[in-house]
């Protein structure tokens, strides 16, 4: 590839994801419905004709923001060793890279809420998240058949309580700060200690007794 088509290439990644960036906070806080491509124009500065000129419309736009953190999240997952792991740690492991996600993309949780609200997860499903729950789901399953889980019927509602535990706390953040304005409950230390706690809390309610 010649230096002036590499230089291209670059430069349109760059600029994707500025457009990408910015469209994530337009969406996470106006859903599909009510947010606006010179809203995110603006964020990105760029034109809202080059929006246009690589997703098409505000709706390609919006699949496009909806499938990156699932692409992210896949090639993430692929590159796991988690069966060399006990199930104690792997689990353990999943906590701490699923509340890191959250701290470095604060928008998304309001984005899935978005979804879910205004679209009732009909974008979502166009995704193909199932693999990333499927091997998670696939660590709980082997520490329930090792005894070192505590049986239930449903692996995937335990799956759902253990996001719960990580991510609510940076769903609530935006109402919290007003209880306690003195603490930044994002700031690297208290994250950290509320991985820590996740952590603590998650094992004692799967763990076997």
């Amino acid at each position: 590839m010649a230096q002036s088509q590499k230089r291209q290439f670059r430069d349109a990644e760059i600029t994707q994801k500025q457009i990408l960036d910015a469209a994530e906070i337009e969406f996470s806080r106006h859903g599909l419905k009510g947010a606006r491509i010179s809203a995110i124009a603006k964020q990105a500065k760029i034109t809202t004709a080059m929006i246009h000129y690589y997703f098409e419309n505000k709706e390609g736009l919006y699949r496009a923001v909806l499938q990156r953190p699932m692409e992210e999240n896949q090639q993430f997952v692929e590159q796991l060793e988690l069966d060399h792991l006990s199930p104690e740690d792997a689990i353990t492991f999943i906590i701490r890279v699923a509340i890191a996600n959250e701290f470095r993309n604060p928008y998304r949780q309001m984005l899935w809420f978005q979804e879910a609200s205004q679209n009732q997860g009909l974008y979502f499903k166009q995704g193909n998240w199932s693999g990333i729950f499927e091997r998670v789901i696939k660590v709980l399953e082997r520490g329930i058949e090792s005894g070192d889980f505590r049986p239930v019927d449903d692996p995937m509602l335990m799956l759902t309580h253990i996001l719960g535990v990580c991510i609510f706390y940076f769903t609530v953040q935006e109402n919290w700060q007003h209880l306690t304005p003195d603490v930044d409950r994002l700031s690297p230390e208290k994250v950290e200690k509320h991985t820590e706690a996740a952590i603590a809390f998650v094992l004692a309610a799967i763990k076997k007794p």
